[in-house]
């Protein structure tokens, strides 16, 4: 991929830009395979690894996360450089054209509500970052970090305007982060439109993502990993499935079946939320298992440890940490005969694996989430020996 922001040294977050797509992938299996053989031993021996899923070169992010900066009149729209100051990537070849499209809109919005951005070295203004994603259909959801709530009124007097302006925006929110750190949103969410969440069609399932909810940014190479994992699921002929870390639900739901209890357990309320709406879509367009799925908001860990009955089948999509050493504990000692663990960080995945020698790695993926940086996917079937 050709990027005009690396050529210049404006951006470097594509750290492996120079290095051919196909390459890029051949060593991230190699650095895959070489991390699970160091951790578990003779039990990598039986694992079969199934061809790398490779995403496309660019166009592939469906959120965008960037950092405003600059004026009121002249924002710019990306990230900020080593002292601070913003640099403008509107054109960030990472992004699909109708994401791309809606910079700058939004950019001009910027300037008719009068939104100054926040300065960082200065600790002044109020617009911090405009966090964007993109449904397969083309529908919108545009989010606004602030400091402060001052210019609510100014934001909504203005949306019509916006809408005007950018049809396919669904759902708008403005996002309160007060505090001078180093994260990207607040803890308090204000939705102005009239929709509060976006729906994610992932083939014959819908998920539906509100604001703060956690969605692959690549949503091709999800769409494929939902299938992957529903495929191991449906070959294992379980009678109850638990995904746990299950966010919106797109495991859980891709694996419904008749006869086939599911639940899915995650920490965010607004997550389970989406699931819930999800499942009961799907139960009134009479999808089979549809009505034996339940959400739960519970911390995973706590909760498997505290149920009566073990499932056939458990899913875990931790975050980068892993499941650690209570969830990987119990599920070494339960007697849960398959495990489907996805991962984003192979070296937490690989030190989980290392603490259940009970669960022996049959077969695995990599999944090119992420092009042109040293983050991937994975996800590995174990089966009870």
């Amino acid at each position: 991929m050709q990027c005009a922001y690396f050529d210049s040294d404006r951006c470097r977050s594509c750290t492996l830009i120079p290095v051919p797509h196909a390459l890029q992938v051949v060593r991230k299996q190699a650095d895959l395979e070489a991390l699970l053989a160091d951790a578990i031993g003779d039990r990598a021996a039986a694992l079969a690894w199934e061809p790398p899923l490779l995403s496309a070169e660019q166009g592939f992010r469906s959120k965008a996360k960037m950092v405003v900066a600059g004026t009121m009149d002249e924002p710019t729209i990306g990230i900020l450089d080593a002292d601070g100051r913003g640099v403008d990537l509107r054109d960030c070849p990472l992004y699909p054209e109708p994401l791309a499209a809606s910079f700058p809109v939004l950019a001009e919005f910027i300037r008719v509500a009068r939104l100054e951005p926040y300065d960082v070295p200065g600790r002044t203004g109020e617009l911090k970052h405009v966090i964007v994603t993109l449904a397969p259909d083309g529908e919108l959801m545009a989010r606004l970090v602030m400091r402060s709530t001052e210019a609510l009124s100014r934001i909504q007097k203005h949306l019509p305007w916006l809408l005007e302006r950018l049809p396919s925006l669904a759902v708008l929110t403005v996002n309160v982060l007060p505090e001078h750190k180093a994260v990207l949103e607040g803890e308090r969410e204000i939705v102005l439109t009239d929709r509060d969440s976006l729906a994610m069609a992932m083939g014959d399932v819908v998920l539906h993502l509100r604001p703060q909810s956690f969605f692959q940014t690549n949503t091709a190479i999800a769409r494929e990993l939902y299938a992957q994992v529903a495929g191991w699921v449906d070959d294992a002929a379980p009678a109850s499935v638990w995904d746990l870390y299950c966010g919106v639900g797109g495991f859980a739901l891709h694996c419904l079946a008749g006869g086939r209890t599911v639940v899915g357990v995650e920490a965010s309320e607004q997550a389970v939320e989406s699931a819930r709406l999800s499942v009961d879509e799907l139960a009134r367009a009479g999808r089979d298992g549809a009505d034996d799925a339940i959400f739960v908001a519970a911390d995973a860990t706590v909760w498997a440890r505290e149920q009566e009955l073990v499932p056939d089948v458990v899913i875990v999509n931790p975050p980068r940490r892993g499941i650690g050493e209570q969830l990987a504990g119990w599920l070494e000692s339960s007697g849960v005969g398959t495990v489907v663990y996805s991962s984003c960080n192979a070296v937490t995945l690989a030190r989980d694996l290392a603490a259940m020698p009970s669960l022996r790695p049959v077969r695995g993926r990599l999944l090119d989430m992420f092009p042109h940086t040293a983050h991937y996917e994975a996800v590995v079937l174990l089966e009870r020996a």
